[in-house]
């Protein structure tokens, strides 16, 4: 495969950094604002002018090409409104999380950009590249490396230059990153500055040693096998009311939060102390976005009580209870 000269760019600061994301209770509106969002850089903060990025696309097409910036702005101008959630740590992939967001991002198909450099048939993975590198839990990294299945491409997948409607800021990609509305955050790729067109996966640590999730058959065992964190599991989060907060016995209260999924939520359901799931209020599925679930709720007692919600995909996944990255996960209030 032919391959054009990497970018080379300066990193400030050199080292892993992240933002420690908004608390469930803390996510009150509907659109993150960029200074809300989560943000989470594995091996560094790339310092890139937009007259100094290119964007090469290589591999198995017939028409290589490097892209600038003004080129990027010439194709059609899309804007998708997404969950962005990160999968959580690559170390403890098991770990339940709840570092997600609401954005809306605006740039160019990859897919009008990709027809224009005629794929070869034999296609069946996209791998995109970043412009950071350096090392990440002891292993040397020459650049941020990740892929995915060509198929993906077709849907809104976009190289992104903008986030809520201004630039991008440096920390989420800038001057454009890679934006694969659905999957999780990792597989989009800041920074972007090249795209390989290829028949197998990339074969870097970021797709091979990190972010596979191991396969269980039927009773819950290892099977050996392991599968890409790609599509973003069924998950929710209880907004309000918030943890350790004062319930008033006589009256009803509003239970409410957000539910998400590659492909959308079908079905949200509430359940109190460990009873039995009451189907909440879910609003449809709107673009990528989250959305929002309610249930009004009278008590039955007083004391301390503990509220869990659950997300059912349209697939038919349901959030597990325990021991994955979208656990169900629990808020304890106080009615009196």
């Amino acid at each position: 495969m032919e391959k054009a000269a990497v970018i080379r760019a300066k990193l400030d600061p050199h080292k892993f950094i992240r933002r420690i994301p908004l608390a469930p209770h803390q996510m009150q509106d509907r659109l993150t604002r960029v200074e809300d969002a989560i943000v989470l850089c594995h091996l560094g903060l790339p310092r890139i002018a937009r007259e100094d990025w290119s964007l090469a696309i290589d591999g198995l097409v017939g028409r290589p090409r490097a892209l600038s910036f003004s080129d990027l702005m010439r194709y059609e101008k899309v804007s998708v409104t997404s969950v962005h959630q990160c999968a959580g740590s690559p170390l403890a992939p098991s770990e339940p999380t709840q570092r997600v967001c609401n954005v809306s991002w605006a740039g160019a198909r990859l897919a009008d950009i990709l027809a224009e450099c005629e794929p070869h048939p034999t296609v069946r993975f996209v791998w995109s590249t970043g412009a950071d590198y350096g090392d990440f839990a002891g292993v040397s990294v020459e650049a941020y490396v990740k892929d995915m299945p060509v198929d993906r491409v077709r849907s809104d997948v976009l190289v992104a230059y903008e986030m809520n409607g201004e630039p991008l800021a440096p920390e989420h990609g800038f001057p454009a990153r890679l934006v694969v509305p659905g999957f999780y955050g990792t597989n989009s790729v800041k920074w972007l500055t090249r795209v390989t067109l290829a028949e197998a996966r990339a074969s870097g640590p970021f797709t091979q040693r990190w972010y596979n999730d191991p396969v269980r058959d039927e009773c819950g065992s290892a099977s050996g096998r392991t599968v890409p964190v790609w599509a973003i599991a069924p998950q929710s989060v209880i907004v309000a009311p918030a943890p350790d907060a004062t319930i008033n016995a006589s009256k009803a209260t509003e239970i409410w939060g957000w539910a998400w999924a590659d492909g959308g939520v079908g079905q949200v359901g509430i359940s109190v102390d460990g009873g039995s799931w009451q189907p909440a209020l879910l609003e449809p599925a709107a673009e990528r976005a989250w959305q929002r679930f309610t249930l009004s709720w009278m008590p039955a007692k007083c004391g301390a009580v503990t509220l869990a919600s659950r997300a059912t995909a349209t697939s038919g996944e349901c959030q597990p209870a325990s021991g994955r990255r979208n656990a169900i996960s629990r808020v304890s209030v106080r009615v009196v």
